[in-house]
């Protein structure tokens, strides 16, 4: 299901099937699936980051194309940072690429949401990691925020 809607949804990363099967048991927590019927309209992977248990990592965020253009991703990062278990949670990381316009529209929407600082530097730079092969990510950081 998660798979299907990833595919369906260039320019994204896809990742394998049993990545994303971990995403949905051992990551649970911290992910969150949009489902209209048996069907996938969004899903949001994340995890919180092991040496800042503070900070949620957004992996990949995704809605279908049917559902895009009414605010699914903004609810479902919302709804995430809300759940029962995210009391701890004080910034969200995610990194995007300069040129991925609607990734920043939503998270600095989510920033102006939340009224929290959103900050960016260098993630996984071009060269340096990627062998000029993947534009470099920029690290986004949101918050604090309760």
């Amino acid at each position: 299901m998660v798979n299907r809607l990833v595919t369906e949804s260039p320019p994204l990363d896809t990742n394998s099937t049993y990545c994303n099967l971990l995403q949905c048991s051992h990551f649970a927590d911290t992910s969150i699936i949009a489902k209209k019927g048996d069907e996938a309209m969004g899903f949001v992977s994340g995890y919180l980051i092991p040496s800042k248990s503070c900070t949620l990592f957004v992996w990949q965020v995704v809605v279908s194309s049917a559902a895009r253009g009414q605010g699914l991703a903004l609810r479902m990062l919302r709804e995430l940072l809300q759940q029962g278990q995210r009391e701890e949670v004080r910034y969200l990381e995610t990194t995007i690429t300069a040129d991925n316009a609607a990734s920043w529209a939503l998270f600095r929407k989510l920033a102006k949401k939340l009224n929290a600082n959103l900050e960016t530097s260098v993630g996984f730079d071009q060269d340096a990691h990627f062998q000029g092969k993947h534009a470099t990510e920029q690290l986004v950081r949101i918050g604090p925020f309760s």
